[in-house]
């Protein structure tokens, strides 16, 4: 699981958990099963009529992209790369046709065979940058679904509130039930911005990050296979791939090289 995303979840909750016990309330104050079916319910409910059915679920299922560390490893993919232009320089690009059978990654496959196909690098760049903006595009939805999701539950959260104070006014003359009806109100408004600022709008943030990783590794991949087909030097390929890390990822790869 991703150590940030276990902290802040683990931070974020037990603060307010933490907060709530320290000024002598209790846990089972805010768990009102009234509020949570009015702000969780109305959100979902305003998100699938924002968006397409198929995406709110692609969405869901989106979710463990942000609790699981990403698996790919762009120096991996830097080296891979490398090997595929020193088989192209030493045995010819046609050499590599073996090579994609065993390849994982559909953009890199596809990338890869244009250019054993011989198929010109401007008209390689072209294709695949066309699929990048689809890619783009289309992986941006979990994002958009969550963040839309942040702005609709404190409003839901209100009209939580303002159900809940509708209720009380009903009952004026009743006071024994003017206790609980004042607290589903409040509830509602805590687990309607709660749940925006802890768990909607981080996932969201955290979703577009993980994409944003996944479309340079992407971009990684077609600047390495418009170098090999235009046959240019490996050593030159991986200096110029090596632009994609990160100054930490630099530092492991300058560490390795040492030993």
């Amino acid at each position: 699981m991703d150590k940030a995303t276990l902290i802040g979840l683990i931070l974020g909750i037990g603060a307010v958990l933490g907060g709530q016990a320290l000024e002598g309330g209790h846990v089972g104050s805010i768990m009102q099963i009234t509020a949570a079916i009015i702000v969780f319910g109305g959100t979902f409910g305003a998100v699938f009529v924002s968006f397409s059915f198929d995406g709110v679920m692609d969405a869901f299922k989106g979710v463990k992209t942000a609790l699981k560390e990403p698996a790919y490893d762009p120096r991996q993919m830097i080296q891979q790369i490398t090997n595929y232009a020193n088989k192209a320089r030493k045995e010819g690009i046609l050499s590599l046709e073996k090579e994609i059978k065993n390849i994982a990654d559909p953009f890199l496959k596809k990338a890869l065979t244009m250019a054993v196909d011989g198929i010109e690098p401007h008209a390689i760049r072209e294709a695949m940058e066309t699929e990048l903006g689809y890619l783009d595009e289309h992986g941006k939805m979990s994002s958009k679904v969550f963040k839309a999701a942040g702005g609709y539950a404190p409003t839901i959260g209100i009209l939580g509130a303002v159900l809940g104070l509708i209720h009380v006014m009903e009952n004026l003359n009743d006071p024994s039930k003017l206790g609980s009806g004042i607290a589903t109100a409040f509830v509602a408004t805590v687990y309607g911005v709660g749940s925006a600022n802890l768990l909607f709008l981080p996932v969201a943030s955290k979703l577009e990050l993980r994409h944003r990783h996944e479309m340079i590794l992407k971009e990684l991949i077609l600047e390495g296979v418009v170098a090999v087909s235009t046959g240019e030097n490996p050593r030159l390929i991986e200096e110029k791939l090596n632009a994609f890390l990160t100054e930490k990822q630099k530092n492991l790869n300058a560490s390795a090289a040492k030993k």
